[in-house]
């Protein structure tokens, strides 16, 4: 519309220019040429002639003031990565860093350089960290300061194993093979990622890098750990850690993160007061045929339950339901939430503190003639749930802090690929215990009356960041650092340290003192081993200064 719109003023100018101007013109031929490429006429029908329409261009170009340059307007493929080189080459890109580590200055700019990790091609993610670093890096360096930087990569690991065997797996490979396969693919990575950051124009010595697989470095991490081990600083224990089913192996917090549209089959199940607490003798009339309510969102942990907590300060009620004859022992202020979730009214037959539970026993639904105890702890909660909080040591970091604190049993029922093993029974061996082994339990809670109320719940629940599946908690024997033992150094040292922004420091200190220890082993071939020995029957594991130091002259 708009073409046609200029096309009829453009015949309507060039009528004009005609009367107005006999015998043509440069308007006329301008307007006719315009008029006939709006019609897709050429320009030598029916309008000015092509020989006048070149003088006019001719004419009035040489009047428009345009740059002239060699430089090519548009590369593409190889002829722009040839460019590029060309340009560091001319330009002495690869002498910049020795150039500015020679001249004297007063100060010295160190970066220490988080390393990419080698299991890929480079992309926009590396772009921005390098270049940003790079672009600080040259600041220093324009401000007189000598900078000193060593570029690196991260080698070991998971993501590196599992592209490097792809589809094979690790079957009927020996960890000499995987080792092989892992490192040739991450010198592979390497190669691509540092010509990419060559030509992206990176200052550092290239031909200076430090990678992690190398001996000198598994070296040095070996060393630190022969030091920290002389100070008792790291043991083997049997704790609960995160465990990925889908790699087989355990993971560290940082390996992990968390889907907050996870969907899970939350339950209320009822354990009923068998043995009634001591301060509540008295009360034996209003109390029987009690109980104990608690919420999971992980109905398989029900079989390793070992204990019921509460808080000893709350408030909690016997309430009655208006719809049956059932009594339950929930948290006061989660009385009314309880009844709107059941659709019915909750009649409170008796109030007491949670302090008076001490010394209760409550019947376990699923396990025949186990009974378990009701405990205080204070990572109880009145913000969802009942009030009480079914543990499993087995299964939950606090639940574990229970039973160290009350000797209580810290048994596995779940193997490696997330399965229940024949310690759960017959019915629930050999199911996974995120799928068909939570339908069976519920399944079992429903058969014995113990299942009081199903929902689905979604929430926020930690996943294999490489694998992108759900992880569970199960204990392990591992090799652990004991950070509990360093939080005051670590704190101390926090303060001299300038944290940008500020209020960062605070999220820091948090987790010191919430992590009192740190998971170091994992489950892989490829990776700087832990230097110790096993028995070949009992397991027991043997480590002293002298094995550490035939490490050290292995690796080195």
């Amino acid at each position: 519309m708009l073409l046609c719109r200029v096309s009829a003023v453009s015949q309507t100018l060039a009528r004009w220019g005609q009367r107005s101007h006999r015998g043509g013109g440069l308007l006329h031929r301008a307007l006719s040429f315009s008029s006939s490429r709006c019609h897709g006429v050429s320009p030598g029908e029916g309008g000015a002639q092509p020989a006048e329409t070149d003088s006019a261009r001719s004419r009035y170009r040489d009047t428009v003031l345009l740059p002239r340059t060699d430089f090519p307007l548009k590369l593409t493929g190889q002829r722009l990565l040839d460019r590029e080189v060309e340009i560091q080459r001319e330009c002495g890109f690869a002498d910049l860093y020795s150039w500015q580590r020679e001249r004297k200055a007063k100060k010295e700019f160190c970066l220490h350089d988080g390393p990419p990790y080698a299991n890929g091609d480079p992309h926009v993610g590396h772009a921005l960290n390098k270049i940003l670093k790079d672009i600080h890096n040259r600041f220093e360096m324009l401000r007189g300061r000598q900078v000193h930087y060593i570029p690196g990569w991260d080698c070991h690991g998971l993501p590196i194993e599992l592209k490097a065997l792809g589809d094979l797996g690790i079957s009927g490979l020996s960890p000499l093979q995987i080792r092989q396969k892992a490192r040739m693919f991450a010198e592979g990575a390497i190669a691509r990622q540092k010509a990419a950051f060559q030509r992206w124009g990176v200052m550092a010595d290239w031909d200076q890098c430090y990678y992690t697989y190398d001996g000198a470095y598994e070296a040095a991490q070996l060393n630190v750990f022969q030091e920290m081990h002389s100070k008792g600083l790291i043991f083997q224990g049997y704790k609960p850690v995160f465990w990925s089913p889908s790699s087989r192996t355990a993971l560290a917090e940082a390996e992990l993160e968390y889907n907050p549209g996870h969907v899970s089959r939350a339950i209320y199940a009822a354990f009923p007061l068998m043995t009634l607490p001591p301060k509540m003798a008295s009360e034996s009339a209003s109390l029987e045929g009690v109980s104990i309510l608690v919420w999971t969102t992980q109905p398989w942990t029900i079989p390793a339950n070992e204990a019921i907590c509460y808080m000893p300060n709350s408030q909690y009620s016997v309430v009655k339901r208006a719809d049956s004859s059932q009594l339950l022992l929930m948290a006061t202020e989660r009385t009314a939430n309880m009844a709107a979730l059941l659709g019915t009214e909750l009649q409170t037959v008796h109030t007491f503190t949670g302090s008076q539970l001490e010394g209760g026993f409550c019947r376990h639904p699923t396990v025949p003639d186990k009974e378990v105890p009701l405990l205080p702890a204070n990572h109880v909660t009145m913000a969802k749930g009942t009030g009480l909080v079914h543990t499993a040591p087995a299964h939950g970091m606090e639940d574990y802090s229970v039973a160290s604190q009350f000797n209580l049993s810290v048994e596995c029922m779940v193997n490696e690929d997330g399965k229940f093993t024949e310690l759960a029974g017959p019915e629930l061996q050999n199911l996974s215990v995120m799928t068909e082994g939570t339908d069976k339990v519920i399944s079992m809670l429903k058969e014995c009356g113990a299942l009081v109320k199903e929902e689905q719940c979604v929430h926020s629940y930690p996943y294999d960041w490489r694998t992108k599946q759900p992880v569970v908690i199960r204990p392990s024997k591992q090799w652990f650092i004991n950070t509990a033992s360093l939080k005051d150094k670590a704190k101390e040292a926090l303060q001299k340290v300038r944290i940008l922004p500020e209020s960062a420091r605070g999220s820091l200190l948090v987790m010191l003192d919430r992590r009192t220890y740190w998971c170091i082993s994992r489950q892989r071939s490829w990776g700087v081993p832990i230097p110790v020995f096993y028995h070949r029957e009992t397991g027991e594991a043997l480590i002293n200064n002298y094995l550490l130091l035939i490490n050290l002259q292995y690796v080195a």
